[in-house]
């Protein structure tokens, strides 16, 4: 199994299910370092004060939150520290919803969720209960001291956890501002039609290892290219 970030259990009613958290999804992209043209020496981040443009070192930073405009409240590391939330190691579930129920734009980061420490029959039963009845249960999790909204979904023979946005976080489509042009539209059926058969000559089987970014592909491409050339400086 790949490394866990995170073990605890799965708690509703008098159930516990003992599971590991693994990461869903990796960080790929390309990595552009910083370097100095004339040297080739890595190039790094300094902290600024803003007015002064003078560098400030750690000792003098302190965290504030702005309350009005240009007017901020310092709090300590002591003070932030006890906000965070208790780590209770526990995916609390309070809820079960449809599954159809969850808006897209409240869904964040997928993780997998795996069973641990003999949990595997618990856990299978609460995945086969979710699969039969369609619903999704929302728990709530602390991880790395910051407590989030989660929903648990059964997906083939296991299930995963995704991370939600808090409502406060998600936009409301109002913002769109969208014209009856578009929320009452007249549209004739010879349009739908046309487009309707448009969709159904470009529909394909869902494929994921037919697509890749193109860009890191170049870039990488490039890079190699470069490389074999001799054409490599030595930071």
């Amino acid at each position: 199994m790949a490394r866990a970030i995170w073990k605890g259990a799965i708690s509703f009613g008098l159930v516990h299910i003992p599971v590991a958290l693994v990461s869903a999804t990796s960080s790929q992209g390309v990595d552009f370092d910083w370097l100095d043209s004339r040297s080739m020496d890595p190039v790094g981040y300094k902290r600024v004060n803003k007015v002064t443009g003078k560098e400030v070192t750690k000792e003098h930073i302190v965290k504030g939150v702005q309350y009005e405009k240009g007017r901020y409240v310092v709090l300590s590391e002591e003070e932030i520290r006890s906000a965070h939330p208790l780590s209770t190691q526990t995916i609390d579930i309070f809820a079960f919803v449809d599954a159809e129920q969850i808006p897209l734009q409240n869904i964040d980061t997928p993780y997998y969720l795996a069973p641990d420490k003999r949990g595997g029959k618990v856990y299978a039963l609460l995945r086969e209960t979710l699969t039969k009845t369609n619903k999704v249960a929302l728990a709530r999790v602390v991880l790395h001291t910051r407590q989030y909204l989660a929903a648990l979904m059964p997906l083939e023979k296991a299930m995963v956890l995704v991370k939600l946005r808090w409502p406060a976080e998600v936009r409301s489509l109002d913002e769109l501002a969208l014209g009856p042009d578009v929320t009452k539209a007249e549209l004739a059926k010879g349009e739908l039609d046309m487009a309707k058969r448009l969709v159904q000559d470009m529909s394909v089987e869902w494929s994921p290892e037919d697509y890749r970014d193109e860009f890191e592909d170049k870039i990488m491409a490039l890079v190699d290219k470069k490389a074999h050339e001799g054409k490599i400086e030595d930071v």
